[in-house]
């Protein structure tokens, strides 16, 4: 139990708890109709759009995001596994971020939907996050693609040698607005989605917890990801 350390709102009681897909019920984005057959490995989907050229915009700030059927704050949600197995990014040394206040920039955000998903282990009960995510900014970052590809690959190296344990092959999803690249793994018994992403201007990653002990399928984790950076990001 030493890695599983939780500081929970509220421990739950009873026995049984239905948590629906995510935690959200109905409300996931359009085209994630349930759990979807898992994509082939590492490719993008047919007809995937393709990236747009740079349209020179920059971020200063990331905002708390409004996402339909869920409630976003500032911080980990009341949730960690610590910060040996929490997620975040790595491998973009050769880009600058952009300084900013940290009491200002909400880097980190969780949001959690309804009812709240609960983890169990044991005899221990909490009460998690949806999702947590972790942005950075950047002044420039010339190509998302291969920038993604880097920062995926030295985090997931750093978190695997920590005990997340990855499972599957990845997927990248490319859209006009960002790079996106999710794996699914296993950390401290529960199964958990990881999307990373990157654009022009930042870079970030979304760590999804399970439902109802099952992976959020990938199909749904990328948009919930592109609906997250589309909401935090604030110009």
């Amino acid at each position: 139990m030493s890695r599983f350390r939780a500081v929970v709102t509220s421990v739950v009681l009873a026995s049984s708890v239905a948590v629906t897909l995510a935690g959200c019920g109905t409300a996931e984005p359009a085209g994630t109709e349930g759990p979807a057959a898992r994509p082939s490995a590492g490719k993008q989907s047919p007809g995937a759009e393709k990236l747009a050229a740079d349209p020179g915009t920059r971020y200063t700030a990331i905002a708390v995001p409004q996402l339909e059927g869920l409630v976003c704050d500032e911080g980990d949600g009341g949730f960690h596994y610590g910060s040996d197995l929490d997620m975040s990014v790595h491998g973009d040394d050769g880009l600058k971020e952009i300084e900013g206040d940290s009491h200002d920039v909400a880097d980190e955000v969780s949001c959690f939907g309804s009812p709240r998903n609960v983890l169990r282990k044991g005899t221990m009960s909490a009460s998690a996050p949806m999702f947590t995510a972790r942005t950075n900014l950047y002044e420039n970052v010339p190509d998302p693609t291969a920038a993604l590809n880097r920062i995926f690959d030295a985090s997931v190296e750093l978190a695997t040698g920590y005990g997340r344990d990855f499972t599957g092959e990845p997927r990248t999803v490319t859209s006009s607005a960002l790079v996106v690249k999710c794996r699914q793994n296993v950390t401290d018994t529960f199964p958990m989605t990881t999307c990373f992403w990157a654009n022009h201007g930042a870079a970030g990653v979304v760590d999804f917890f399970p439902a109802d002990a099952q992976y959020i399928p990938i199909d749904s984790a990328v948009p919930w990801t592109q609906a997250f950076v589309a909401g935090a990001l604030a110009k």
